[in-house]
């Protein structure tokens, strides 16, 4: 009975803050909180804004519990799309001594929460997962939730950050990174406008300069057959396959409607 009044409670006090998903998040919020005090300090937090993910300190992905600690990027359900593209390659007769092997080298580049590199290391079991953000507190995040499957994070601009001894060894080089065009990050949501890193969301003029950075670069980290997978939007995809072509890589767009997603892979030949 209490609980059924508290998560009625919750449940109108969210509504009233114009949260969409009101009873999915009261349903969370009450399994959270070890007493009705705690509970309501939950509330507040998400009445105020600050994301569901942040609130609770941790997000669904893939089927996991990945953390998330404030002012790291939340990762969103459409990156299952790119997890699911990354898994295929594995998986792919054609590559699979290569990439799922024990020892394959996994990188998640612009890791934020590294939920990315995480699942890909649960979906494909032997693989060696590095990832690297800019933002220490990403990292810092990231190395609990990769201790996990024995993965590596490290601070600093993309490739700075990584081991220089694996360049040119990488199988798969998986990238999440912003890709929201400057001029339009004003029109997120608040809860990623106002409560995530805007280094996180800014993708420049066109949304793709990172996608561009990381493109330029990949075939000298990529091992010959190694693959960059960048997460892209419909309209951009064009563009961050010309940066891969750019770069030396044989570039394809993967585009799923259930997670409105879309995924541009870079494979680095393996002779020219």
């Amino acid at each position: 009975m209490v609980r059924m009044e508290l998560l009625s409670g919750t449940v109108d006090r969210l509504r009233a803050a114009g949260c969409v998903f009101a009873e999915e998040e009261a349903e969370l919020l009450v399994a959270e909180a070890a007493s009705a005090q705690q509970l309501d300090r939950l509330v507040a937090r998400r009445v105020q804004g600050i994301p569901l993910e942040v609130v609770l300190g941790w997000a669904r992905f893939c089927g996991l519990r990945i953390e998330v600690d404030a002012g790291v990027f939340v990762p969103r359900r459409r990156t299952t799309f790119l997890v699911d593209r990354a898994v295929a390659v594995a998986a792919d007769r054609a590559v699979a001594v290569a990439v799922a092997r024990p020892g394959a080298v996994v990188v998640d580049l612009c890791c934020g929460t590294g939920a990315v590199g995480v699942a890909v290391a649960v979906a494909v079991p032997g693989v060696v997962v590095h990832a690297a953000d800019i933002d220490p507190v990403a990292v810092a995040c990231a190395r609990r939730n990769l201790a996990r499957v024995g993965g590596h994070a490290y601070c600093g601009d993309l490739y700075d950050a990584l081991p220089a001894e694996l360049r040119g060894r990488i199988d798969l080089l998986l990238v999440n990174a912003p890709y929201v065009p400057t001029d339009e990050i004003a029109l997120m949501p608040p809860e990623a406008r106002d409560h995530e890193p805007r280094q996180a969301l800014d993708g420049g003029p066109d949304g793709v300069a990172i996608h561009r950075r990381v493109a330029g670069s990949a075939a000298r980290w990529l091992r010959p057959g190694g693959y960059l997978l960048i997460e892209s939007s419909r309209h951009q995809a064009p563009l961050t396959a010309q940066a891969m072509r750019e770069g030396g890589l044989d570039p394809q767009v993967d585009r799923s409607e259930e997670y409105d997603s879309t995924v541009v892979t870079g494979t680095r030949p393996r002779t020219r």
